[in-house]
């Protein structure tokens, strides 16, 4: 395995779709899949992964997790709200994803703020996550490093340790989104 700061590097983790690549006009489907598609290829695990696809739009849509769009068009609102929906989608049910954004939903339909803000904001934020994430790599790796010892199997046990760390830490965060998520629902 490299180094954690090569494993960082290759993950991409500053790749955010951001308000100014946003267009101010409405994106047809084709459209918005290919905004990111371009946008995030490069952090799929593999080629036949899809970032996105008309049945998961349509099914977003479906499921109400975005307000309805209008003339088969998505606003730059829209797309900001898939932008959300597509880092949400690897940690949470598409159910609890509906209950985050449904009062967020309500407030863009009453137009009583700028979601644009609240994009801004999250991006802002995501920023701060990925130099944490960093920070907290580097020194989990460090701490595994220093408590290896000569095995011959050094490598791997090195890998397994990260991959349950990792994961540990994306569980912790995952229950308490949804801690979170309950609260929203009350």
């Amino acid at each position: 395995m490299q180094n954690i700061d090569e494993l960082l590097e290759k993950l991409y983790l500053d790749t955010q779709l951001t308000i100014e690549e946003i267009p101010d006009i409405d994106l047809y489907m084709d459209q918005v899949i290919q905004l990111f598609e371009n946008k995030f290829s490069q952090t799929k695990r593999n080629d036949e992964e899809k970032i996105l696809t008309k049945t998961m739009i349509n099914n977003y849509a479906k499921g109400k997790l975005f307000f309805p769009v209008k003339n088969k068009k998505y606003s730059k609102e829209h797309i900001m709200l898939i932008s959300m929906i597509y880092q949400m989608k690897s940690s949470l049910s598409i159910n609890d994803i509906k209950k985050t954004l449904s009062p967020l939903n309500k407030k863009v339909l009453a137009e009583e703020f700028s979601l644009e803000d609240v994009y801004n904001t999250y991006i802002t934020s995501n920023e701060k996550n990925v130099e944490q994430f960093k920070n907290d790599s580097s020194d989990i790796y460090k701490e595994i490093e220093d408590k290896m010892m000569d095995d011959k199997d050094e490598e791997y046990l090195r890998k397994l340790l990260l991959v349950a760390s990792f994961t540990h830490m994306s569980n912790l965060f995952r229950r308490a989104a949804e801690k979170i998520v309950d609260e929203i629902e009350e």
